[in-house]
């Protein structure tokens, strides 16, 4: 996942939290529906699968001394991997949280 990725989502959830507290007025229709949610979390996910694919490529490299791989280039690489994945997995379990909460409201 990268920077501006995540910041961009950051900046999202806390606008909607200022909103929904009442402290910060609504964004004008054109805003709003310039933010497309599925978008951003599809290239949020496709930014993980690229890290996972990139360690697990430097790991086969150094395994099979292919080419001129470092071991530190592939733990940093496979640490990157795991904290993405890993980043990614508590924003799946906050979104499957809030879903369940919505679904449990009384209407």
């Amino acid at each position: 996942m990268d920077k501006n990725g995540i910041d961009n989502i950051l900046q999202q959830l806390q606008a909607a939290s200022a909103l929904a507290s009442g402290t910060k007025k609504q964004p004008g229709i054109d805003e709003v529906a310039s933010v497309d949610f599925s978008e951003k979390l599809k290239s949020a996910i496709d930014q993980v699968n690229k890290s996972q694919l990139s360690a697990d490529r430097l790991s086969e490299q150094f395994v099979s001394d292919q080419s001129n791989v470092d071991l530190h280039e592939v733990m940093i690489s496979l640490q990157k991997a795991n904290v993405s994945f890993q980043s990614m997995v508590q924003v799946r379990n906050k979104l499957v949280t809030a879903y369940q909460e919505i679904m449990n409201m009384q209407v």
